[in-house]
């Protein structure tokens, strides 16, 4: 690979799949070529096997669906890999994840930190590897992080978290303002790291569902879909056609239902309480609707590997009635001054920072750029042609527009599923899963892309790698807060609603 020109990569022209290994010196010249040519990395996952570890960097593009993958290799005795950090931000952040559960080094990384194990954490302790036995002792929780300390006359810091009121997860925010504009914002995460990825293995197909559905509980669809999707790219495992249009009619009715939760309580924030009660009347009815079409309202179990079912499908009528509602909301809310006011202009996410970063969903297409599973690598086809939902100014405002449009897209792409659907339960025949195989699933969840890769061998879990949207998107929260003040600090968290959960697996 010489010149400006990239080599092109190589590809099986029949399933835009492609896989290559990779020197420790071939995997930056690699890396750099595909991004050259549109791809983005979308996950980076750790092996242990017999004798050394693998780790596995997936690239994907869109329109049409490509994926590639590339494989590097090391040894067990001092696990080293190259970063690539100075090519990819993401890469960055992937890779001290790697370090700080396999014990695998990235070389020269600019930032070595810990990532996903606190301070009280032992030393030399690597959760995901065969050999680490039961936890050590852990030090106290009590122990400091070592947060960048911003230094200068009148500048102070305020520590939110990580115990929040209500509902919401752990996580701890520490801003260092001078009088209210806010200097630095860092986030800490991963109070609550549940493993989820090591209790997947040794687990049959159908019984790791049980964990995908419970990665983000506001997710179900998104990651239950993507894990399935996964598991069925193993083997080739045929869906018939009624359950795949199930999926896609679920998958819509999830973003929806969050969306209107989002509009809701973005006006909640800036004082304008009764368009949040009326966008939370509306959430529990598709709730409800939920629970008739599946049994439950978060509709787990709706979805598993080789099909899926529903007991009823929504009347088009009160899902018209449902979206008339929702625009009336959304008119109610940008014809008030003061919400028109408060989001406009407020924590502006510039488009190259989305890029840098590879910040993903409404976040992003907020900022004007448009990654959409649903367009890139559509399971289904009729929903390939999903409208883009984009606006450019990057703000708060521009992050609830992106929302209210992408459900009126939804519904409209709903009425069109429904003529199409049957209810009842429909699944393929079961393949053999003996393996050893691999597979990708990729989902556009209503944050954005989700991504699982699974191996399986003699019909067990080997390893499950999960990318929330969420552990995309975080870094730029800090972005947008750069010189804003601390009462936009709660709002802009609400414009971009990330998840503690899928992120601190």
């Amino acid at each position: 690979m010489t010149g400006n020109t990239p080599e092109r990569f190589p590809m099986d022209l029949r399933s835009n799949r492609g896989t290559r290994a990779v020197t420790a010196d071939e995997l930056a010249p690699v890396t750099d070529t595909l991004l050259q040519q549109g791809f983005r990395l979308a996950l980076v996952a750790a092996h242990e096997d017999a004798d050394e570890f693998r780790i596995v960097y997936l690239f994907t593009a869109g329109q049409p669906d490509r994926r590639v993958e590339v494989v590097l290799r090391t040894g067990k005795t001092t696990p080293v890999i190259p970063t690539l950090a100075a090519s990819s931000f993401p890469a960055g952040r992937f890779e001290r994840e790697i370090r700080d559960l396999y014990g695998i080094t990235p070389e020269h990384h600019p930032l070595p930190r810990r990532l996903v194990r606190h301070q009280h954490w032992p030393q030399g302790w690597y959760p995901m590897r065969t050999d680490a036995g039961s936890p050590p002792d852990f030090a106290s929780p009590d122990e400091p992080y070592p947060f960048v300390t911003v230094g200068g006359p009148g500048v102070y810091e305020i520590p939110v978290g990580p115990v929040h009121a209500g509902l919401i997860e752990p996580g701890h925010f520490r801003l260092s303002v001078v009088g209210e504009t806010i200097l630095k914002l860092k986030v800490r995460l991963w109070f609550t790291h549940k493993g989820i990825e090591k209790l997947a293995e040794g687990r049959s197909p159908e019984d790791g569902l049980q964990l995908a559905e419970r990665i983000s509980g506001d997710t179900t669809i998104g990651h239950s879909l993507a894990y399935c999707l996964a598991i069925e790219d193993t083997a080739q495992w045929e869906v018939p056609t009624p359950a795949v249009i199930l999926r896609a009619i679920l998958l819509e009715l999830e973003r929806i239902y969050n969306h209107v939760g989002t509009l809701g309580g973005l006006c909640n924030d800036v004082g304008y309480a009764i368009v949040n009660s009326h966008a939370m009347r509306v959430r529990e009815q598709l709730l409800r609707l939920g629970a008739e079409m599946t049994g439950h309202r978060l509709m787990r179990g709706a979805v598993f590997p080789g099909g899926a079912q529903v007991r009823t499908l929504p009347d088009r009528t009160r899902l018209a009635a449902i979206a008339a509602d929702i625009d009336a909301i959304t008119d109610l809310a940008l014809r008030n001054s003061i919400v028109r006011d408060r989001f406009t202009g407020t924590a502006v996410l510039p488009t190259q920072s989305v890029r840098d970063l590879g910040a993903l969903g409404p976040v992003a297409r907020a900022s004007g750029v448009d990654p959409d599973a649903r367009r890139d690598h559509p399971f289904l086809p009729e929903t390939a042609g999903v409208g883009s939902a984009t606006q450019t100014a990057g703000d708060v405002m521009a992050r609830f527009l992106v929302r209210a449009e992408e459900v009126t897209h939804s519904i409209e792409l709903l009425q069109r599923l429904l003529p199409m659907a049957t209810p009842g339960v429909f699944a393929g025949p079961r393949p053999s899963l003996a393996g050893p195989a691999s597979g990708v699933g990729l989902v556009e969840g209503w944050r954005g892309t989700i991504v699982h890769r699974v191996e399986i061998r003699d019909a067990a879990l080997t390893r499950l790698k999960i990318v929330d949207p969420s552990f995309m998107t975080w870094p730029a929260l800090p972005v947008a807060l750069a010189e804003t003040i601390v009462p936009d600090f709660p709002l802009t968290n609400k414009s971009f609603n990330l998840s503690y959960a899928g992120n601190d697996l």
